[in-house]
């Protein structure tokens, strides 16, 4: 696991720093102003609902349905985002434990975590929910970017927020995190770095606390297969190393760098010009001394927070421009929620839609004027309604074609009009790669009713198909604000 110690580690550390920082205890109060719901429970069929009944669609996980606990994307009732983490059948098979644990957690509450806000346990399942964080992970950024690197002030934030977050916890009593990696960093709506609260809980029936590869773990946990505060330090000073580097570099290895005095080599060649000898010379002197081989000399959390703090740059900037973010992206993110047809039409997850629709039934007809005759209804009626019975039929077994013949015979019957008949065609056209006709489709339920964000979805929908993305946001952003019309009245 590399040297026992490091000439950096042994003779550097910041003396003449006074603790004039904002505690965590600062921290708390400021996020007690936050909108973040209480701890609850959850049934399974509330997060079955909000998460489509666990479509592979859903999971944000990384490693996708093959992670041992995988992580879904869902929406409550209430509009509110969530990430809801479903642990395998052999995890916490005792309840109670599961329920005090989750309990704990879930009382912690910081704008540097993503929070725990509820839980569920029913049957074997056992599930966690917590806040939804829209910018993926620390490991995306770092080591999968696709747009730019991440920039040395955004990389020092990351460090010191993280370093923050653990204070926090510590102040709380949860100074214990379980395998502290790049993957536990998440990004908000704001582009503000958060720790997972998952990490705080432990798997208790295999009793891991370190899924990653052994090079990266503490050596006394090696030796003991205890996790403590200071191992969680240790984790920290890997974290440090990829912040530097940009690559995930075994601590032994960059020991031996910093030992022979060749730091540079550990640094990030995205990096080059875009940060001073000096910045650099002190991230890397405080990951080495959180990577001391013996756990008592290494920093607390504290001492990492009053580290980090004046090699902080560019505080001025928000963490959304830094990121490279766009300000639009993170505001909207906040202020307009989609539902969860909009959140399928954004996606154009026409499975998703499909079954949205067929829940949704013909209540969104209710009110639209259809006036007749009685001789036109003695006449002409009965045919109409068993076209659409017909259509109705066909749609529910996912025939598409016959449900467009059946819903256009309809349609052009000319005696009831009906936007949901629209909406149903709209999505079978694009069942059929149809986008123009579902396009068409799709205007035509809104001049019906000028006011059913759903017609404003699935147009954007089959714009999205069209490859008119920008048009297809607009329109979803009209949606959005009709729902939330709704929702006000």
């Amino acid at each position: 696991m590399g040297g026992r110690c490091s000439r950096f580690g042994l003779c550097w550390w910041p003396s003449n720093l006074k603790s004039n920082l904002p505690h965590s205890s600062d921290l708390d109060r400021e996020y007690e102003k936050l909108s973040v719901p209480s701890f609850r429970e959850y049934s399974l069929d509330e997060l079955r609902a909000a998460t489509s009944g666990f479509s592979v669609d859903h999971i944000v996980s990384e490693h996708g349905e093959k992670a041992p606990n995988v992580v879904y994307k869902g929406m409550l009732e209430d509009g509110r985002w969530i990430a809801v983490k479903r642990f395998n059948k052999s995890a916490w098979p005792d309840t109670r434990q599961f329920m005090d644990e989750a309990r704990l957690v879930g009382e912690l509450r910081s704008e540097r975590l993503a929070n725990l806000i509820g839980c569920c346990c029913e049957g074997h399942e056992r599930l966690l929910v917590a806040e939804f964080m829209p910018h993926e992970t620390l490991s995306k950024h770092l080591f999968h970017w696709d747009a730019q690197p991440m920039k040395w002030a955004m990389r020092l934030r990351v460090a010191f927020y993280l370093a923050q977050a653990l204070d926090y916890c510590s102040s709380k009593g949860r100074a214990l995190y379980h395998d502290l990696n790049a993957y536990r960093v998440l990004f908000d709506q704001d582009g503000n770095p958060r720790l997972s609260c998952f990490g705080l809980m432990k798997n208790s029936r295999d009793g891991k606390s370190y899924s990653t590869n052994l090079a990266f773990t503490p050596p006394e946990y090696l030796r003991t297969g205890r996790v403590t505060p200071e191992s969680v330090v240790y984790s920290f000073g890997t974290l440090l190393l990829d912040l530097l580097s940009g690559k995930h570099i075994p601590p032994s290895h960059a020991l031996d760098l910093i030992r022979g005095k060749n730091f540079l080599m550990l640094m990030d060649s995205c990096l080059e010009g875009h940060f001073s000898n000096n910045d650099g010379t002190e991230l890397v002197r405080l990951a080495s001394r959180c990577l001391q081989y013996e756990p008592r000399e290494r920093p607390n959390a504290r001492s990492l927070v009053i580290a980090l703090a004046p090699l902080q740059k560019e505080t001025e900037v928000p963490s959304h421009v830094l990121m490279g973010i766009s300000h639009e992206t993170s505001s909207s993110a906040s202020t307009s929620v989609l539902t969860p047809l909009g959140e399928a039409c954004s996606r154009t997850d026409l499975t998703a839609i499909h079954e949205i629709l067929e829940n949704l039934g013909y209540k969104d007809d209710e009110g639209v004027a259809n006036e007749l005759s009685f001789q036109m209804w003695t006449s002409q009626i009965q045919e109409t309604l068993n076209g659409k019975k017909r259509g109705d039929a066909a749609f529910r077994a996912k025939d598409f074609s016959t449900a467009i013949d059946s819903y256009t015979e309809f349609i052009d019957g000319g005696t009831m009009i009906s936007p949901t008949v629209f909406a149903r065609r709209c999505l079978c056209y694009l069942m059929n790669n149809m986008p123009q006709e579902a396009l068409g489709d799709a205007m035509q339920a809104q001049v019906i009713s000028p006011d059913w964000p759903a017609a404003f979805y699935l147009q954007a929908a089959a714009l999205f198909k069209l490859g008119m993305d920008n048009d297809a946001r607009e329109t979803l952003k009209d949606g959005s604000l009709l729902d939330a019309k709704r929702k006000r009245n």
